[in-house]
């Protein structure tokens, strides 16, 4: 065990007299969140705290400093842009992690990630093939909350953007406008196609199983990772420890894919045999490994969307 603690009994006592976990923007319906708080605060007898739970990853650092959680939860760009107020810190399991999604020094680690796919009511619609299906008559669309705010939504647009695996913000800007100007493109409660990050349509397809289906495009597998971090100025540093180590378990782990989400240490839990191979069989079928966009490439797009997305969509 690192930062001081030695073992990890130590660090569960050394949480236990703490008390208390202070997170942030974490949804309870979010990857199954609700049931990993649940079971982490009864396992080790903490109190959680609750803060903020539909933050975005950028106003999660904004009020860091006035809310003082113990941990993030966070995209990968922000946690680049947030580096140096972390506590370098490596879980057990940090071998298991792939390189490309963890900073070499601890400073973040991803623990899960997705694909941006198409959830749509068969009952209503053929299965989308591509995102530019979406253009044909009959679609309702709408997109996981605003691009300029919410970042599922950013994801959407940048599924529809994807062209040889490169993103091209200006068409996905322009398919969404089409829509816009065709007078489909709506509201979740409204729509018959939702383009959203896979777990959030698996979750909703596992409650309404004949109403909702779910795809990932052949010619947009665009994906995302959430990562981990300790705040250097965590109230609770001993719980902030733990609750990694918790999430990045087999338990934790496979707590997060019961959310439809995919383990970052999935790989390796899967050579080990300790995988939930039941649950891993529900996830929606991927085409292939995920493309991750580069921090470049997003801020280029976020910055195209600020400039065009009110004025072509609105």
């Amino acid at each position: 065990m690192k930062a001081g603690f030695g073992t990890m009994e130590r660090l569960v006592d050394a949480a236990k007299r703490e008390g208390e976990l202070n997170v942030i923007a974490l949804p309870r319906d979010w990857v199954n969140y609700g049931e990993i708080i649940d079971t982490f605060a009864d396992k080790y007898d903490l109190k959680i705290n609750e803060l903020e739970p539909g933050a975005s990853s950028r106003r999660e650092l904004d009020v860091a400093a006035q809310l003082k959680p113990d941990v993030f939860d966070l995209t990968m760009d922000q946690a680049v842009y947030g580096a140096d107020r972390f506590a370098p810190y490596k879980v057990q399991g940090w071998q298991d992690l792939p390189d490309h999604v963890k900073d070499p020094a601890g400073a973040w680690y991803a623990a899960y990630g997705g694909y941006m796919s198409i959830g749509y009511d068969p009952r209503e619609v053929k299965p989308p093939a591509s995102v530019a299906d979406l253009l044909n008559p009959g679609y309702r669309v709408a997109l996981d909350g605003d691009p300029l705010r919410s970042d599922s939504a950013f994801g959407g647009v940048m599924a529809a953007s994807m062209h040889a695996g490169v993103p091209k913000p200006e068409q996905g800007v322009a398919l969404f406008a089409k829509l816009k100007q065709a007078g489909r493109l709506t509201v979740p409660a409204k729509a018959n196609v939702v383009v959203a990050w896979d777990h959030l349509n698996a979750t909703r397809s596992a409650n309404h199983s004949d109403a909702w289906k779910v795809t990932i495009p052949r010619d947009s597998a665009l994906g995302s990772f959430h990562v981990q971090a300790i705040n250097k100025a965590a109230p609770h540093p001993a719980a902030a420890r733990l609750w990694q180590e918790f999430l990045f378990s087999d338990e934790g782990q496979n707590l997060l894919q019961k959310g439809f989400a995919r383990p970052a240490r999935g790989e390796a839990m899967l050579m080990k045999g300790t995988l939930d191979a039941e649950q891993a069989a529900k996830l929606p079928k991927a085409p292939g490994p995920p493309v991750l966009m580069t921090i470049p490439q997003a801020d280029a797009a976020k910055a195209y969307l600020k400039s065009e997305w009110m004025k072509s969509v609105g």
